[in-house]
């Protein structure tokens, strides 16, 4: 069996220049590497209902949201498959048995839900969908045999349990699921960039996220009010490069080729960041940098998008047929595992015929 990767998103909101570094970007690059056999690419709405119910309609506008955002980094259809999580019934099926296999205990201890739960205020009430959402993510996985899951490194324990899960089935009803492996971002800065106000995570709410969708003035404004140094007060003082969001994302996201083009004072990024370091060096002219740098990533994506925009019928097309060849793949999975688990009851032929022998004697 040749390599296959399953990975998505929630959809809560078009997706950001987060999401782009962290994940987005190297799909694009494993879609068009031809390591993989297939690559399952997940709008993941009823995991995102599962803190959400009270407001499906958000969830439901988003969906069209975060597939133009796919579709205008470069995810192509025609080698990834994009599909709708909550039109695959098998998955729910299989979280169903895969829920005997997990403790609450067990649960409780996973270190991403209780960071989730408690940046949900969830402590008092915790919905049971968004509790049992690490077995739901390893029914994803499993559905499509996914052997690679690129994700970000707060996700490592969602990995670790979808692991004990696969090991728990196969050890009791056989080897039918496969293990999967965690494809991390290679550059540091792109683990997890912080809101533009120097916040660890973007956040809607608080209002420090770059859109990938987002015009060029929008760009600019978050860029230019962005999070330095806050002991740089004059441009002679030295700069610290710790904390120093704008520097961050120029970890993420420049190339050497911007120099020459943008900022041809300096050779590459180590020399921009010694000279900061040393003083003499304004915020605002390392910023206008990060803004050309950023607008040359953003700019094809923002003109792709528009002409995925002309045509949503198209988008919806590409959504259901990604979506049934999805269903395919799971169902195919959902068959192993009702196999190994001895509930094909009418697909067991010699079931049948035993109880036929044993009672037709009576």
């Amino acid at each position: 069996m040749g390599k296959i990767i399953l990975t998505g998103d929630r959809p809560t909101g078009r997706l950001h220049v987060g999401h782009y570094v962290g994940s987005l970007r190297r799909r694009v690059e494993l879609q068009n590497s031809g390591e993989f056999e297939k690559i399952f690419i997940m709008i993941a709405d009823a995991q995102a209902l599962t803190d959400n119910a009270d407001n499906p309609e958000k969830v439901r506008q988003n969906i069209i949201e975060v597939a133009l955002d796919y579709l205008s980094v470069g995810l192509d259809p025609s080698k990834s498959t994009l599909f709708i999580q909550s039109m695959i019934p098998e998955l729910t099926e299989l979280t169903f048995y895969y829920m005997n296999l997990v403790t609450v205990s067990r649960l409780q201890r996973n270190p991403t839900v209780k960071n989730e739960i408690q940046m949900r205020n969830f402590e008092a009430s915790i919905p049971v969908g968004f509790f049992c959402y690490p077995i739901s993510q390893a029914s994803d996985i499993t559905a499509f045999k996914a052997t690679t899951v690129p994700v970000g490194e707060d996700q490592l324990p969602m990995l670790e349990q979808c692991k004990e899960i696969v090991r728990k089935f196969n050890s009791v009803y056989g080897e039918t699921l496969v293990e999967p492996d965690i494809l991390l971002p290679d550059n540091k800065a792109c683990l997890r960039l912080p809101g533009t106000d120097g916040k660890a995570k973007m956040s809607k709410s608080l209002g420090n996220c770059i859109y990938l969708s987002d015009k060029p003035d929008e760009v600019k404004k978050r860029v230019m009010s962005m999070y330095t140094d806050p002991e740089h007060l004059n441009i002679t003082d030295p700069g610290h490069l710790e904390g120093n969001t704008v520097f961050t994302y120029l970890d993420a996201f420049s190339k050497p080729e911007h120099f020459p083009e943008f900022l041809p004072d300096y050779a590459n990024l180590d020399e921009l960041k010694e000279h900061y370091q040393r003083g003499g060096l304004g915020d605002v002219k390392v910023k206008k940098f990060l803004n050309n740098v950023l607008e040359a990533e953003l700019a094809p994506i923002r003109a792709r998008r528009a002409e995925y925009e002309k045509d949503i019928a198209y988008v919806y097309e590409i959504l259901k047929k990604g979506s049934d060849a999805a269903r395919e793949v799971a169902a195919e999975t959902l068959s192993d595992v009702k196999n190994a688990m001895k509930i094909n009851y009418f697909d067991d032929k010699a079931l049948i015929e035993e109880h036929i022998k044993k009672y037709s004697g009576k």
